[in-house]
């Protein structure tokens, strides 16, 4: 085995829109697991939009990382060395607490999402611990069924729909007999949902007037708003709730670039009055203790033929970064992950 890990570093805070000079690629020796712990060696690493906070130098609701630190991030990978008497070399692990790194000491037994759970690769390939049967897969199935309460013939709203999130979000949507109503930004992405199940998509690039545009795909207003993206799609959503409508912020990926400015923006105050309407902010760590009931819901859905995922995978440790401004810009088609080895 090698001894040299390969890691990247947060070099720099952004200033605006991260780039890749926020980012150094680091080596060094290849840690060993103390007592109760095992060493990974990553085959999958996850880039996901929370990162965006973890390098602001604002308060959110996680630690930041600190200059010259790994960047935080889920993996999934193979145990190469184990203190612990349950884990042996050959295992298969996933945890939100990997790093962007070849190599990651984990701590099994540890609670909440840093916890480190064993992996069956004759259920599933390894990489959906982190897509449909992951974080992802989790937000998806919490956000919508205990935030969102779907009723049959409710309209739900996806925005970022063909991301990691949002495509699981329109075919549980589906499952639970309501219309979804996509949100991507090429026609490319909105033929897939459509293929996923989504009844109507928007392409918000493309339209000339988003407004009038959501209007045209919700004629008869937008029971659910599942919001992964914030910014103009966001206004656009509001303007067409229902009475009693039930909005679901998830994600704010649409202001990457300016993550620590105030946010600008119209407040719908008066909308929200007069339809009496709730907004809700989501983190899937709140729902963490319920991890294995949605596991085994989503995978008895996927057998039956119910779920249909889309990942994007590049390929090697040097394009941590590219994976991410991808994800940050909309790049990406799917779920974005890095291939190791």
């Amino acid at each position: 085995m090698t001894t040299v890990n390969r890691r990247w570093l947060l070099a720099r805070r952004p200033e605006g829109m991260p780039d890749a000079g926020c980012f150094s690629l680091d080596t060094a020796s290849v840690p060993a697991p103390g007592p109760g712990q095992i060493l990974v060696k990553a085959r999958f690493l996850s880039v996901d939009p929370y990162m965006r906070g973890r390098m602001s130098r604002t308060a959110g609701y996680a630690a930041g990382t600190g200059i010259g630190e790994v960047m935080r991030g889920g993996g999934v990978g193979e145990v190469v060395a184990s203190n612990h008497p349950e884990w042996k070399p050959g295992d298969t692990a996933e945890s939100m607490a990997f790093g962007w790194q070849e190599f990651s000491v984990l701590t099994p037994g540890h609670p909440g999402p840093d916890a480190v759970n064993r992996i069956d690769p004759a259920l599933a390939p390894i990489e959906s611990a982190l897509s449909w049967l992951g974080m992802p897969g989790l937000t998806a199935y919490f956000g919508l069924l205990d935030v969102g309460r779907p009723r049959p013939g409710d309209t739900v709203v996806v925005s970022a729909a063909s991301g990691a999130v949002g495509q699981l979000v329109g075919q549980i949507a589906k499952l639970c007999g309501c219309r979804a109503v996509a949100i991507a930004g090429s026609d490319q992405k909105l033929d897939w949902c459509r293929a996923l199940g989504f009844d109507a998509g928007v392409n918000h690039r493309t339209a000339t007037d988003l407004r009038a545009a959501v209007k045209d795909a919700c004629p008869d207003g937008v029971d659910i708003f599942f919001d992964n993206t914030s910014g103009p799609i966001h206004d656009a959503v509001m303007k067409r709730l229902s009475i009693g409508a039930r909005v679901i912020i998830c994600g704010r990926i649409a202001l990457a670039a300016t993550h620590e400015a105030p946010e600008v923006g119209e407040r719908h105050l008066g909308r929200l009055i007069s339809t009496r309407a709730s907004v809700t902010g989501f983190l899937v760590y709140d729902w963490w203790h319920r991890r294995g009931e949605a596991l085994q819901r989503l995978a008895a859905w996927h057998k039956a033929g119910h779920i249909k995922y889309r990942e994007d995978v590049l390929d090697g440790i040097e394009r941590m970064p590219e994976a991410f401004l991808r994800l940050l810009t909309g790049d990406n088609f799917g779920k974005q992950l890095v291939r190791l080895g």
